[in-house]
Protein backbone atom coordinates (compact mmCIF):
# COMPACT_ATOMS: atom_id res chain seq x y z
CA UNK A 1 0.00 0.00 0.00
CA UNK A 2 1.21 3.58 -1.17
CA UNK A 3 -0.86 5.03 1.40
CA UNK A 4 0.02 4.90 5.78
CA UNK A 5 -2.82 3.28 7.14
CA UNK A 6 -4.04 6.10 9.00
CA UNK A 7 -4.27 8.51 5.60
CA UNK A 8 -5.88 5.68 3.70
CA UNK A 9 -8.60 5.18 6.24
CA UNK A 10 -9.04 8.94 6.45
CA UNK A 11 -9.36 8.97 3.09
CA UNK A 12 -12.09 6.84 2.88
CA UNK A 13 -14.14 8.65 6.02
CA UNK A 14 -13.93 12.07 4.07
CA UNK A 15 -14.86 10.88 0.79
CA UNK A 16 -17.74 12.73 0.45
CA UNK A 17 -17.16 15.64 -0.24
CA UNK A 18 -14.78 14.65 -3.12
CA UNK A 19 -17.89 12.34 -4.18
CA UNK A 20 -20.38 15.91 -4.55
CA UNK A 21 -17.60 17.22 -6.31
CA UNK A 22 -17.09 14.64 -8.92
CA UNK A 23 -20.35 13.82 -9.21
CA UNK A 24 -20.83 17.46 -9.80
CA UNK A 25 -18.15 17.80 -12.39
CA UNK A 26 -20.08 14.98 -14.20
CA UNK A 27 -23.79 15.89 -13.78
CA UNK A 28 -22.76 19.48 -15.19
CA UNK A 29 -20.82 17.94 -18.42
CA UNK A 30 -23.88 15.85 -19.12
CA UNK A 31 -26.72 18.25 -18.41
CA UNK A 32 -24.77 21.82 -18.39
CA UNK A 33 -23.83 24.21 -15.62
CA UNK A 34 -27.09 26.19 -15.10
CA UNK A 35 -29.12 22.85 -14.71
CA UNK A 36 -27.05 21.17 -12.07
CA UNK A 37 -27.60 22.58 -7.78
CA UNK A 38 -25.06 22.11 -6.07
CA UNK A 39 -25.38 22.85 -2.27
CA UNK A 40 -22.72 20.49 -0.97
CA UNK A 41 -19.66 23.29 -0.69
CA UNK A 42 -19.90 26.11 1.69
CA UNK A 43 -18.20 28.32 -0.77
CA UNK A 44 -18.65 31.47 0.62
CA UNK A 45 -19.78 33.26 -2.87
CA UNK A 46 -20.33 37.12 -1.91
CA UNK A 47 -17.79 39.74 -2.89
CA UNK A 48 -15.28 40.67 -0.34
CA UNK A 49 -16.65 44.64 1.03
CA UNK A 50 -15.33 47.52 -0.83
CA UNK A 51 -12.57 48.78 1.29
CA UNK A 52 -10.64 45.10 0.69
CA UNK A 53 -10.22 46.52 -2.80
CA UNK A 54 -8.99 49.55 -1.30
CA UNK A 55 -6.67 47.98 1.00
CA UNK A 56 -5.18 46.16 -2.03
CA UNK A 57 -4.54 49.31 -3.46
CA UNK A 58 -3.03 51.00 -0.59
CA UNK A 59 -0.90 47.90 0.15
CA UNK A 60 0.27 47.82 -3.64
CA UNK A 61 1.57 51.20 -2.95
CA UNK A 62 3.66 50.36 -0.45
CA UNK A 63 5.33 47.23 -2.54
CA UNK A 64 8.80 49.04 -3.17
CA UNK A 65 9.47 49.48 0.69
CA UNK A 66 11.60 47.73 2.06
CA UNK A 67 10.34 44.21 4.46
CA UNK A 68 7.11 45.46 3.63
CA UNK A 69 6.49 41.69 2.68
CA UNK A 70 9.51 40.15 5.13
CA UNK A 71 9.64 37.82 8.29
CA UNK A 72 7.33 38.97 11.16
CA UNK A 73 6.78 37.77 14.48
CA UNK A 74 5.60 34.16 14.84
CA UNK A 75 2.25 35.92 16.31
CA UNK A 76 1.45 37.67 13.26
CA UNK A 77 1.87 41.27 12.95
CA UNK A 78 2.24 43.00 15.59
CA UNK A 79 0.07 45.91 14.30
CA UNK A 80 -2.49 43.84 12.94
CA UNK A 81 -2.34 41.80 16.43
CA UNK A 82 -3.20 45.01 18.19
CA UNK A 83 -6.09 45.97 16.01
CA UNK A 84 -7.31 42.26 16.14
CA UNK A 85 -6.96 42.33 19.64
CA UNK A 86 -9.25 45.62 19.78
CA UNK A 87 -11.69 43.84 17.51
CA UNK A 88 -12.35 40.63 19.34
CA UNK A 89 -13.16 42.55 22.76
CA UNK A 90 -15.68 44.48 21.48
CA UNK A 91 -17.26 41.28 19.63
CA UNK A 92 -16.11 39.34 22.87
CA UNK A 93 -17.26 41.62 25.38
CA UNK A 94 -14.34 41.08 27.26
CA UNK A 95 -11.27 43.18 27.11
CA UNK A 96 -8.43 41.04 25.49
CA UNK A 97 -5.22 42.04 25.27
CA UNK A 98 -3.01 41.58 21.91
CA UNK A 99 -0.80 39.18 24.06
CA UNK A 100 -3.81 36.92 23.97
CA UNK A 101 -3.86 36.95 20.61
CA UNK A 102 -2.78 34.89 17.51
CA UNK A 103 -2.81 35.00 14.08
CA UNK A 104 -2.98 31.83 12.23
CA UNK A 105 -3.72 29.96 8.82
CA UNK A 106 -7.46 30.11 9.57
CA UNK A 107 -9.31 28.59 12.08
CA UNK A 108 -7.93 25.38 11.19
CA UNK A 109 -3.77 26.33 11.72
CA UNK A 110 -5.64 27.48 14.90
CA UNK A 111 -6.76 24.59 16.04
CA UNK A 112 -3.92 22.53 15.07
CA UNK A 113 -1.45 24.95 17.29
CA UNK A 114 -3.99 24.44 20.29
CA UNK A 115 -4.19 20.80 20.00
CA UNK A 116 -0.32 20.46 19.52
CA UNK A 117 0.23 22.25 22.58
CA UNK A 118 -2.49 21.08 24.85
CA UNK A 119 -2.92 16.99 23.95
CA UNK A 120 -1.12 14.14 25.17
CA UNK A 121 -1.23 11.08 23.11
CA UNK A 122 -4.68 9.47 23.94
CA UNK A 123 -6.08 12.50 25.37
CA UNK A 124 -9.95 13.51 24.42
CA UNK A 125 -11.93 15.97 22.92
CA UNK A 126 -15.98 16.28 23.07
CA UNK A 127 -17.03 16.68 19.89
CA UNK A 128 -21.23 17.70 19.83
CA UNK A 129 -22.85 16.11 16.99
CA UNK A 130 -23.55 17.00 14.14
CA UNK A 131 -20.01 18.65 14.34
CA UNK A 132 -17.13 19.72 11.88
CA UNK A 133 -15.96 16.82 10.06
CA UNK A 134 -12.72 18.03 9.69
CA UNK A 135 -12.08 17.62 13.95
CA UNK A 136 -11.47 14.64 14.25
CA UNK A 137 -8.52 14.65 12.04
CA UNK A 138 -7.32 18.02 13.16
CA UNK A 139 -7.59 15.44 16.39
CA UNK A 140 -5.19 12.19 14.89
CA UNK A 141 -2.41 15.04 13.96
CA UNK A 142 -1.50 15.59 17.42
CA UNK A 143 -2.17 11.95 19.66
CA UNK A 144 -5.58 13.36 20.28
CA UNK A 145 -9.00 11.42 19.54
CA UNK A 146 -12.52 12.74 19.01
CA UNK A 147 -15.21 11.83 22.09
CA UNK A 148 -18.84 11.98 20.15
CA UNK A 149 -21.52 12.93 22.43
CA UNK A 150 -25.04 14.08 20.32
CA UNK A 151 -26.81 17.14 20.44
CA UNK A 152 -30.60 17.19 21.55
CA UNK A 153 -33.26 16.52 18.60
CA UNK A 154 -33.53 20.13 18.01
CA UNK A 155 -29.66 20.10 18.18
CA UNK A 156 -29.16 22.33 21.26
CA UNK A 157 -26.53 21.01 24.14
CA UNK A 158 -27.59 17.86 26.14
CA UNK A 159 -25.70 19.18 29.25
CA UNK A 160 -26.36 15.72 30.92
CA UNK A 161 -24.87 13.60 28.18
CA UNK A 162 -22.04 16.01 28.45
CA UNK A 163 -21.53 15.97 31.37
CA UNK A 164 -21.74 11.73 31.53
CA UNK A 165 -18.89 11.27 28.72
CA UNK A 166 -16.30 13.27 30.80
CA UNK A 167 -14.19 10.87 31.79
CA UNK A 168 -10.60 11.29 32.71
CA UNK A 169 -8.87 11.00 29.54
CA UNK A 170 -10.78 14.77 28.30
CA UNK A 171 -9.03 17.43 27.80
CA UNK A 172 -11.73 19.75 26.06
CA UNK A 173 -15.10 20.64 24.64
CA UNK A 174 -15.51 21.92 21.88
CA UNK A 175 -18.21 23.84 20.55
CA UNK A 176 -19.33 25.48 17.00
CA UNK A 177 -21.53 28.45 17.15
CA UNK A 178 -23.65 28.91 15.01
CA UNK A 179 -22.77 25.15 13.61
CA UNK A 180 -21.61 23.77 10.57
CA UNK A 181 -24.12 22.19 9.89
CA UNK A 182 -27.50 22.65 12.13
CA UNK A 183 -27.29 26.59 11.96
CA UNK A 184 -27.60 26.26 15.94
CA UNK A 185 -26.88 29.10 17.85
CA UNK A 186 -25.97 28.21 21.67
CA UNK A 187 -27.00 30.09 24.48
CA UNK A 188 -25.76 31.84 27.28
CA UNK A 189 -27.53 29.78 29.58
CA UNK A 190 -26.67 26.50 27.58
CA UNK A 191 -22.82 27.95 27.66
CA UNK A 192 -22.86 28.55 31.45
CA UNK A 193 -24.75 25.28 32.34
CA UNK A 194 -21.61 23.90 30.20
CA UNK A 195 -19.32 25.63 31.90
CA UNK A 196 -20.28 24.93 35.33
CA UNK A 197 -20.05 20.98 34.65
CA UNK A 198 -16.50 21.49 33.66
CA UNK A 199 -15.91 23.33 36.30
CA UNK A 200 -16.88 20.76 38.47
CA UNK A 201 -15.41 17.95 36.93
CA UNK A 202 -11.45 19.81 36.79
CA UNK A 203 -11.93 20.26 40.32
CA UNK A 204 -13.56 17.06 41.00
CA UNK A 205 -10.35 15.25 39.36
CA UNK A 206 -7.54 18.07 39.26
CA UNK A 207 -8.40 17.72 35.39
CA UNK A 208 -7.90 20.91 33.49
CA UNK A 209 -10.52 21.54 30.96
CA UNK A 210 -10.73 23.95 28.25
CA UNK A 211 -13.68 24.83 26.35
CA UNK A 212 -12.69 26.15 22.88
CA UNK A 213 -15.44 28.30 21.12
CA UNK A 214 -14.46 27.72 16.97
CA UNK A 215 -16.57 30.70 15.85
CA UNK A 216 -16.32 31.62 12.00
CA UNK A 217 -19.96 32.08 11.56
CA UNK A 218 -20.72 34.73 14.73
CA UNK A 219 -21.13 37.52 12.37
CA UNK A 220 -24.27 35.51 10.51
CA UNK A 221 -27.44 35.29 13.00
CA UNK A 222 -30.95 35.75 12.15
CA UNK A 223 -34.17 37.34 13.31
CA UNK A 224 -31.88 38.79 16.23
CA UNK A 225 -30.29 36.22 17.81
CA UNK A 226 -27.06 37.19 19.67
CA UNK A 227 -24.18 34.77 19.84
CA UNK A 228 -22.89 35.31 23.70
CA UNK A 229 -19.41 34.81 24.61
CA UNK A 230 -17.46 31.80 26.04
CA UNK A 231 -15.15 34.04 27.49
CA UNK A 232 -18.80 35.24 30.41
CA UNK A 233 -19.21 31.55 30.79
CA UNK A 234 -16.08 29.46 31.93
CA UNK A 235 -12.56 30.96 32.67
CA UNK A 236 -10.59 28.21 30.65
CA UNK A 237 -12.28 29.46 27.54
CA UNK A 238 -10.66 29.56 24.10
CA UNK A 239 -11.86 31.43 20.86
CA UNK A 240 -10.78 30.22 17.18
CA UNK A 241 -12.29 31.62 14.46
CA UNK A 242 -11.32 33.23 10.65
CA UNK A 243 -12.18 35.90 8.33
CA UNK A 244 -12.93 33.42 5.40
CA UNK A 245 -16.85 33.97 5.79
CA UNK A 246 -17.43 37.59 7.01
CA UNK A 247 -15.59 39.47 4.72
CA UNK A 248 -14.90 36.66 1.81
CA UNK A 249 -11.20 36.10 2.35
CA UNK A 250 -11.56 32.43 2.31
CA UNK A 251 -8.57 31.55 0.20
CA UNK A 252 -6.06 34.18 2.35
CA UNK A 253 -6.26 31.89 5.17
CA UNK A 254 -6.30 34.57 7.89
CA UNK A 255 -7.97 33.08 11.40
CA UNK A 256 -7.13 34.04 15.37
CA UNK A 257 -6.60 32.34 18.76
CA UNK A 258 -7.86 34.28 21.43
CA UNK A 259 -7.54 33.51 25.26
CA UNK A 260 -9.46 34.13 28.11
CA UNK A 261 -7.82 36.97 29.92
CA UNK A 262 -9.33 35.10 32.94
CA UNK A 263 -7.37 32.04 32.17
CA UNK A 264 -4.31 31.35 34.95
CA UNK A 265 -1.01 30.19 32.69
CA UNK A 266 -2.50 32.28 29.85
CA UNK A 267 1.22 33.52 28.93
CA UNK A 268 2.85 29.95 29.16
CA UNK A 269 -0.03 28.87 26.90
CA UNK A 270 0.38 31.50 24.48
CA UNK A 271 3.59 31.36 24.35
CA UNK A 272 3.51 27.35 23.18
CA UNK A 273 0.60 28.67 20.36
CA UNK A 274 3.56 30.80 18.79
CA UNK A 275 6.09 28.20 18.97
CA UNK A 276 3.53 25.57 17.13
CA UNK A 277 2.54 28.47 14.82
CA UNK A 278 6.62 28.18 13.62
CA UNK A 279 7.31 24.38 13.84
CA UNK A 280 3.70 22.85 12.00
CA UNK A 281 4.96 23.90 8.70
CA UNK A 282 2.44 26.79 8.22
CA UNK A 283 4.88 29.17 9.75
CA UNK A 284 2.87 32.05 9.61
CA UNK A 285 -0.78 33.73 8.52
CA UNK A 286 -0.25 34.92 4.46
CA UNK A 287 1.09 39.12 5.45
CA UNK A 288 -0.73 40.52 2.68
CA UNK A 289 -3.65 39.02 4.12
CA UNK A 290 -2.56 40.06 7.17
CA UNK A 291 -2.31 43.58 6.17
CA UNK A 292 -5.47 43.33 4.49
CA UNK A 293 -7.21 42.51 7.83
CA UNK A 294 -5.56 45.46 9.63
CA UNK A 295 -7.39 47.99 6.84
CA UNK A 296 -11.02 46.35 6.69
CA UNK A 297 -11.71 45.04 10.26
CA UNK A 298 -15.23 45.76 11.24
CA UNK A 299 -16.38 45.77 7.52
CA UNK A 300 -18.21 42.29 6.23
CA UNK A 301 -20.40 41.06 3.48
CA UNK A 302 -24.22 41.95 2.94
CA UNK A 303 -25.47 39.74 5.38
CA UNK A 304 -28.89 40.19 3.93
CA UNK A 305 -28.13 38.44 1.25
CA UNK A 306 -27.86 35.46 3.08
CA UNK A 307 -31.33 36.62 5.45
CA UNK A 308 -32.57 36.33 1.34
CA UNK A 309 -31.77 32.96 0.61
CA UNK A 310 -32.33 31.18 4.00
CA UNK A 311 -36.02 32.69 3.29
CA UNK A 312 -35.92 30.94 -0.37
CA UNK A 313 -34.29 27.51 1.07
CA UNK A 314 -36.53 27.22 3.60
CA UNK A 315 -39.87 27.82 1.54
CA UNK A 316 -38.72 25.43 -1.07
CA UNK A 317 -38.02 23.01 1.27
CA UNK A 318 -41.37 23.29 3.34
CA UNK A 319 -43.55 23.34 -0.23
CA UNK A 320 -41.68 19.48 -1.05
CA UNK A 321 -42.71 18.57 2.62
CA UNK A 322 -39.17 18.14 3.96
CA UNK A 323 -38.91 18.53 8.03
CA UNK A 324 -36.08 21.01 9.23
CA UNK A 325 -34.82 22.89 11.71
CA UNK A 326 -35.00 26.71 10.74
CA UNK A 327 -31.21 27.43 10.93
CA UNK A 328 -30.53 30.56 13.39
CA UNK A 329 -27.06 31.34 12.22
CA UNK A 330 -24.44 30.37 9.78
CA UNK A 331 -25.99 28.77 5.99
CA UNK A 332 -26.41 25.95 6.61
CA UNK A 333 -29.82 23.88 6.56
CA UNK A 334 -29.98 20.24 7.90
CA UNK A 335 -33.01 18.60 7.04
CA UNK A 336 -33.98 15.09 8.38
CA UNK A 337 -33.60 12.57 5.30
CA UNK A 338 -37.27 11.23 4.56
CA UNK A 339 -35.96 7.38 4.70
CA UNK A 340 -33.84 6.38 7.46
CA UNK A 341 -30.57 5.89 4.87
CA UNK A 342 -29.73 9.15 3.82
CA UNK A 343 -27.05 8.09 1.83
CA UNK A 344 -29.25 6.39 -0.79
CA UNK A 345 -31.54 9.42 -0.74
CA UNK A 346 -28.53 11.49 -1.13
CA UNK A 347 -28.57 9.45 -4.47
CA UNK A 348 -31.94 9.76 -5.27
CA UNK A 349 -31.30 13.67 -5.08
CA UNK A 350 -28.37 13.48 -7.59
CA UNK A 351 -30.66 11.97 -10.11
CA UNK A 352 -32.32 15.27 -9.79
CA UNK A 353 -29.13 17.02 -10.19
CA UNK A 354 -29.23 17.85 -6.60
CA UNK A 355 -25.61 17.73 -4.77
CA UNK A 356 -26.03 17.63 -1.06
CA UNK A 357 -23.72 16.21 1.65
CA UNK A 358 -25.34 12.70 3.85
CA UNK A 359 -25.00 13.82 8.00
CA UNK A 360 -22.97 10.24 8.79
CA UNK A 361 -20.05 12.60 7.95
CA UNK A 362 -21.26 14.95 10.32
CA UNK A 363 -21.87 12.59 12.83
CA UNK A 364 -25.49 12.51 12.84
CA UNK A 365 -27.32 10.06 10.15
CA UNK A 366 -30.57 10.42 8.55
CA UNK A 367 -29.76 14.07 7.70
CA UNK A 368 -28.74 15.93 5.00
CA UNK A 369 -26.63 19.55 4.63
CA UNK A 370 -27.61 22.03 2.32
CA UNK A 371 -25.50 25.11 1.96
CA UNK A 372 -27.43 28.41 0.55
CA UNK A 373 -24.32 30.37 -0.06
CA UNK A 374 -25.03 29.84 -3.55
CA UNK A 375 -26.90 32.45 -6.08
CA UNK A 376 -30.80 32.49 -5.83
CA UNK A 377 -31.36 31.22 -9.02
CA UNK A 378 -29.50 27.79 -8.24
CA UNK A 379 -31.79 27.27 -4.93
CA UNK A 380 -35.25 28.61 -6.51
CA UNK A 381 -33.94 25.88 -9.64
CA UNK A 382 -33.40 22.68 -7.37
CA UNK A 383 -37.33 23.22 -5.58
CA UNK A 384 -38.66 20.82 -8.74
CA UNK A 385 -36.00 18.23 -8.00
CA UNK A 386 -36.84 18.14 -4.07
CA UNK A 387 -40.36 17.71 -4.75
CA UNK A 388 -39.59 14.97 -7.48
CA UNK A 389 -37.29 13.05 -5.15
CA UNK A 390 -39.74 13.55 -2.42
CA UNK A 391 -42.61 11.71 -4.73
CA UNK A 392 -40.23 8.99 -5.26
CA UNK A 393 -40.47 8.02 -1.94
Amino acid sequence: MLLNQQIHGFLERSSWIRKMFEAGMELKKRYGEDNVFDLSLGNPDLPPPPSVQKALEEITKEAGSPYVFGYMPNAGVPSTREKLSRYISREQGVEVASSHVMITCGAAGALNCLFRCILEKGDKVVCIAPYFVEYAFYLSNHGGEPLVVQSREDFSLDIDAIKNSLEPSVRAVIINSPNNPTGQVYTAEELRALGEVMEEFSKATGRRLFLISDEPYRFLSYDGIEIPSVFDCYKDSIVVSSFSKNISLAGERIGYVALNPQMEGAEELMNGLIFANRILGYVNAPIIGQKILERVLGDQVDVSVYERRREIMAQVLKDAGYSFIMPKGGFYFFPRSPIRDEIKFIRILQEERILAVPGSGFGRASHFRLCFSVPEKVIEGSARGFKRAMERI
